[in-house]
């Protein structure tokens, strides 16, 4: 019977807790085999797990040849931190041999001078497509290419393109199709492998290519190219100028790590967290970095603290009130959060705009107005069997009623209106809308308070 594989998370923290052993014990030789065999990219999980001093000792027993490859896996801050510590002809060492899109993100955390050393040490036609690559935005279609490709003219039959195939050697790694294009360098469309190999050898490229996906422009948002990936179940895509020039590819491993940062990308910044922050960065970096919010918290927290202090004689009068606030203030802000999330889910997938924002809005108001109504109707009955009157019950209940109607109205106006602003709706959102619910529900409970039971 066969073994049941081993989670990997488990079998991570196994090798993890091996290594810290084996560094703390002093086995370097143990941990420099264990390290350096482990693919680039695991290398520097375990590296991001390792606090600051473990972390130097076991960057300096990864061998040389791997460093660009780890580097590039790195998250900025923690490869950032490594590159300070690396001696510039280390660096230039490391640059050697990796793709044009990785070493484009890599270049853009060495310092200028080095960034000239690295294109001085390539020859010119590398150098004119890193160039390239360096013109276009990092999270855009142009950052996310390799301009390691490999065309065909549609004119040619499969067996010359087999022949020019075995002649060549190699192909680029992640290569499932090849790029047709005419003698203008202009993308036609792309010839799969897997067509290649089965078609007939006196077959015209032309009859066997797919013309149905056009080119990506290099401009297109690295969202927008998840989403065209997704659907179209692709594993490579072709770039192209506004002139349909072929400028180069993207492969499905790219796109991965944009989803990934996606992934990761609201639930940090809705903290105020950066994307990038290492989790073992020092006390007063991690300090700094947490003290923005904590402050913009605070400010909030004041003012929802001074709509209270507006009715400190219905307080006094009606302590029942003072009970009952963090029961409406809970509501609005969990009703709020549902759909602020779903909003910003929406703004991320491309599934929001201008056009139906307005039928979004007075849905959403519609179902935090019944679910206002539903609600607020089990908390009165709570309350007056808590109480005993149903004065208090029926405050209560118009104020759930007002904030989760608020709450709804919030969720989908403040995402929409800093996207506008080019603010992260993720970034503040939370923020601005737990300020909302909190100051419309104090004010609601508290103002009707003061007008029916004062």
């Amino acid at each position: 019977m066969n073994e049941i594989a081993q989670d990997p998370r488990a079998e991570r923290a196994a090798r993890l807790a091996t290594l810290r052993g084996a560094l703390s014990a002093g086995a370097l030789r143990g941990a420099e085999r264990m390290i350096n065999a482990l693919h680039p990219a695991e290398i520097a999980r375990l590296l991001e797990s390792l606090p600051p001093t473990q972390r130097e000792l076991a960057w300096e027993l990864v061998e040389h040849e791997l460093d660009g490859d780890v580097l590039v896996e790195l998250s900025e801050e923690v490869r950032a931190e490594l590159i300070r510590e690396m001696d510039p002809q280390e660096l230039v060492e490391a640059a050697e041999g990796l793709d044009l899109d990785d070493l484009a993100d890599l270049l853009g955390e060495l310092p200028e001078a080095l960034t000239r050393q690295v294109l001085r040490s390539m020859d010119q036609q590398d150098r004119v497509r890193l160039t390239a690559v360096l013109s276009y935005a990092e999270d855009s279609a142009g950052g996310l290419m390799n301009t390691d490709t490999v065309t065909v003219r549609p004119d040619v039959t499969v067996e010359v393109v087999l022949r020019y195939l075995r002649m060549r050697g190699e192909l680029p790694e992640r290569t499932d199709s090849l790029f047709v294009v005419d003698r203008h360098d202009r993308y036609l469309g792309s010839l799969p492998l897997n067509r290649l190999l089965t078609a007939a050898e006196e077959q015209l490229v032309a009859g066997v290519m797919e013309a149905d996906l056009a080119g990506i422009p290099p401009a297109m948002p690295a969202s927008e190219v998840v989403q065209l990936f997704e659907a179209r179940d692709l594993l490579s895509a072709a770039v192209v100028d506004a002139e349909r020039r072929l400028l180069g590819r993207i492969t499905i491993d790219d796109v991965l790590d944009v989803v990934r940062e996606q992934a990761e990308h609201p639930l940090l910044t809705a903290a105020g967290l950066d994307d990038e922050e290492d989790v073992f960065a020092g006390v007063r970096r991690s300090t700094q970095r947490r003290s923005l919010w904590l402050g913009v918290n605070l400010l909030t927290a004041f003012l929802a603290s001074w709509v209270v202090g507006l009715f400190e004689a219905t307080i006094d009068e009606v302590v029942a009130l003072a009970v009952l606030m963090p029961v409406v203030a809970s509501m609005g802000g969990i009703a709020g959060t549902q759909t602020v999330t779903l909003i910003i889910r929406g703004i991320a997938l491309g599934q929001i705009e201008g056009a139906n924002a307005r039928w979004l809005f007075f849905k959403e108001l519609s179902v935090g107005a019944l679910n206002g109504v539903i609600w607020a109707s089990v908390v009165a009955l709570a309350t007056w069997l808590w109480f005993g009157t149903w004065q208090i019950a029926a405050v209560i209940c118009a104020a759930i009623v007002i904030n989760l109607a608020a709450a709804a109205v919030a969720g989908v106006s403040i995402p929409l209106a800093l996207k506008r602003l080019r603010v992260d709706p993720a970034l503040a959102g939370g923020v601005i809308l737990t300020t909302v619910t909190d100051v419309v529900g104090f004010a609601a409970l508290l103002g009707l308070g003061t007008l029916f039971l004062t």
